[in-house]
């Protein structure tokens, strides 16, 4: 499997460098899967459904988030309609979206760290133990840790 995964697209340039190079990068590197972060996607804070149709147009498969999800109001009933991207397992029971994306033979978990952040999120080891168990061991499994501590970043790693 060849596996692309694009780090935090930050504002307007990182949104049209990704728009612009992802097509032909695909099919150059003969990619079967692209994710990208895009919590920062709009205006450098957020996401909006515009800017993620733009992304998956361009070739991203799925789109994660992370504490900047939420940024602006109009993405709250796209996260719930939208396969494709995803924001933290681990926030609180009924924050709309989901925190795992599911695209052919590869699953996305995405979770977010709690040191250093400013809400209080639900644990991730205990989030991604309980998605891992319900999932088949047959399947590609990318996790994207958005967290501040390296040291919590190492213990998921290791986890």
């Amino acid at each position: 499997m060849r596996l692309l995964f694009l780090g935090d697209i930050v504002g307007s340039a990182g949104r049209e460098a990704v728009i612009r190079a992802l097509p032909a990068l695909r099919h150059e590197l003969q990619l079967d899967y692209v994710v990208a972060n895009g919590e920062n996607c709009s205006g450098g804070k957020g996401l909006i459904p515009r800017h993620a149709d733009a992304l998956f147009a361009a070739g991203v498969d799925v789109i994660t988030g992370g504490n900047h999800t939420f940024q602006h109001r109009e993405l709250y009933p796209y996260l719930d309609s939208t396969r494709g991207i995803t924001r933290p397992l681990n926030y609180p029971p009924g924050v709309p979206g989901r925190g795992i994306a599911e695209c052919g033979d590869l699953v996305v978990i995405n979770l977010i760290g709690r040191a250093f952040m400013p809400a209080d999120y639900d644990d991730p080891f205990r989030a991604v133990d309980a998605a891992l168990a319900s999932m088949s061991p047959n399947r590609f499994i990318v996790v994207d840790f958005h967290a501040e501590a390296t040291s919590e970043k190492q213990a998921m790693g290791w986890h």
